[in-house]
């Protein structure tokens, strides 16, 4: 099989027209039709239903597509491999992660990362969903997503997350502390809105602690954003059920029920296998464990 032909097949399934992928191949859009028939009468299968809005992928097209996606994806690997190992830690490191992992913990730490390696530079994408790694969406990434499969994609735990109640000083001068959780039918309650993909599970957790069998309370406010929870709470809006490694960094914070058992989750760090070994993840795993565990012995000094 000829591989020019599957790198314009490729291009031409990810851009979905002739038009797009004839000006990312700088060549005219006859010139990628030809290709593209060529490529299917060869294989003796169609690839592409043609419409006027552009092209869709047959069935066996798709099956196809999913095969070039990871063929090129590790072409592109060995690239970044080989250059790291000419030029050290440098280059560009993608980085998705969850919003509130990366707004609210990693942003403020990456000037320290930074400085341990100057020469790289970072790309981070805020995103509370799966991340494709085929498509070079990212080189790693950073959430709470149990990866659905090891052979393509290897997974690395961080730390369990301990998930707490907060409150604002503010708030409880304002409104007082629930003694029980019962007492939360009577406050200001905040939850990660409906719409959009939660970063976590156990998103209504809060709206289901200590309420009456079968019942659901009405939050306060509902907001689709870990940030925005994390303000809403520190201005004194309401309650909110919160990461423990995040709240750890704001002193005005009070964990409100500490003798309850709350949700856990873990935080992973994923990438291909196809980086297996690359130095750039290597430091940014080691930098993030330490960074971790120096929020646990702040907890626990």
């Amino acid at each position: 099989m000829d591989w020019d032909r599957l790198r314009v097949f490729h291009i031409v399934a990810q851009a979905g027209s002739l038009t797009e992928a004839g000006h990312a191949l700088n060549v005219s859009q006859s010139a990628v039709s030809r290709q593209i028939s060529t490529l299917e009468a060869n294989i003796g299968v169609t690839l592409f239903n043609r419409h006027a809005r552009g092209l869709v992928l047959t069935e066996q097209g798709e099956h196809l597509f999913k095969i070039t996606r990871v063929i090129f994806a590790q072409i592109n690997s060995i690239g970044t491999i080989i250059s790291e190992s000419r030029d050290g830690l440098s280059g560009t490191l993608k980085i998705a992660t969850t919003v509130g992992i990366g707004s609210v913990w990693l942003a403020s730490r990456l000037k320290k990362f930074t400085q341990i390696y100057p020469k790289l530079r970072l790309n981070i994408q805020l995103t509370d969903d799966e991340v494709d790694f085929t498509m070079r969406e990212a080189d790693v990434a950073i959430n709470y997503r149990e990866a659905f499969s090891t052979e393509d994609v290897i997974q690395k735990e961080l730390t369990a997350i301990r998930m707490g109640v907060y409150a604002s000083r503010e708030y409880i001068q304002n409104f007082g502390i629930p003694k029980n959780p019962e007492d939360l039918d009577q406050h200001r309650l905040i939850v990660f809105g409906d719409v959009g993909t939660p970063p976590a599970g156990n998103i209504t957790w809060l709206l289901r602690f200590g309420a009456k069998p079968g019942g659901l309370r009405l939050p306060y406010l509902s907001i689709n954003n870990a940030y925005g929870m994390l303000q809403a709470v520190k201005a004194g809006i309401g309650i909110a059920i919160l990461a423990d490694f995040i709240a750890a960094d704001h002193d005005d914070l009070i964990e409100l029920f500490t003798d309850i058992q709350t949700p856990a989750m873990t935080m992973y760090l994923s990438y291909p296998s196809s980086l297996e070994g690359l130095g750039r993840i290597r430091a940014l795993h080691e930098f993030i464990v330490q960074e971790l565990s120096n929020k646990t012995k702040k907890q626990n000094p």
